[in-house]
């Protein structure tokens, strides 16, 4: 193990309660670098109107911290909620980063939503394409792309020191794990993910990009390891591959889609732009029928 896996960065995470959503900001100390994880553009879904009051959040953090962002990285192409990536890099700098498995995903909405022919599905709309064991720099930090498909094809998480971000791979203990009923999801493939994640040290921190506390209980989005493998509901040590993918499977058969999946996936693929504005100078969405 390297010097820089055995750091402690320090980790900020603010929680949207319209998404369930948590944004991280992971750092070394005020004034170093840092990089900005899974944020979050607020939007209406009965207006369709957007707004910025979940990434003037992060923002109002990074500046009275004085960090410099590097990097503003996604987990995946979010279904449950939209991207403020673009709106972040304008204000604060930073690079956009996403798994290279985002193609694929493309691939396939593209299809879905009969979206323009320009729109390209070589990922060139992110700044840079993370490949499995990539490894990069957060000023003096060092983070390591880890794929965990299963939930989508391009989910990855990201490892800092002892610090694993998770995205929807998995959740907290009492909650479980993400479905995989998108397309392209596979619950023998999450397994595998989850295992993976779970093969790291037990003190290993996981921050995870949602919570959905059952009552009684409050809003918590770190972990580690070790908890995880003792009590996580869906995986815990001593579940079998073939024991979870026939609860997932029939699990998620019992699942609506999330109520923002139409709009956040349209954003989310472009990361995080709007689509092209047409003749009278308007934006739109697609909302195809019958189709999920």
């Amino acid at each position: 193990m390297t010097t820089a896996e055995h750091t402690a960065p320090q980790v900020h995470g603010l929680f949207d309660p319209a998404t369930w959503t948590v944004t991280y900001v992971v750092h070394a100390g005020p004034g170093s670098t840092c990089a900005i994880i899974d944020s979050v553009l607020d939007y209406d879904p009965k207006s369709g109107r957007t707004s910025h009051a979940s990434a003037d959040q992060v923002i109002d953090y990074v500046r009275k911290l004085d960090l410099k962002v590097a990097w503003i990285l996604e987990t995946h192409a979010h279904a449950d909620h939209l991207t403020a990536a673009p709106y972040l890099k304008a204000q604060l700098g930073g690079r956009i980063g996403i798994g290279h498995r985002i193609q694929t995903v493309q691939k396939v909405f593209k299809g879905l939503f009969n979206l323009e022919a320009g729109f390209a599905e070589d990922g060139s709309q992110f700044d840079h394409l993370f490949e499995d064991g990539e490894s990069f720099a957060i000023g003096t930090l060092t983070g390591e792309v880890m794929a965990v498909p299963g939930h989508t094809p391009a989910c990855v998480a990201y490892r800092v020191g002892d610090a694993v971000f998770t995205g929807d791979t998995i959740f907290m203990p009492d909650v479980g794990t993400a479905r995989c009923d998108f397309p392209g999801g596979d619950a023998r493939t999450l397994y595998r993910s989850v295992r993976r994640l779970l093969a790291l040290p037990d003190t290993t921190r996981l921050f995870l990009c949602h919570d959905y506390p059952p009552a009684g209980r409050t809003v918590n989005f770190e972990t580690t390891v070790a908890e995880q493998r003792a009590k996580n509901i869906h995986v815990h040590d001593g579940v079998s591959e073939a024991d979870f993918v026939s609860m997932r499977t029939q699990r998620d058969a019992t699942l609506a889609m999330p109520t923002l999946i139409l709009p956040a996936v349209q954003l989310n693929i472009r990361a995080g732009e709007m689509p092209p504005t047409e003749d009278n100078g308007v934006a739109y969405l697609k909302i195809p029928l019958n189709a999920l």
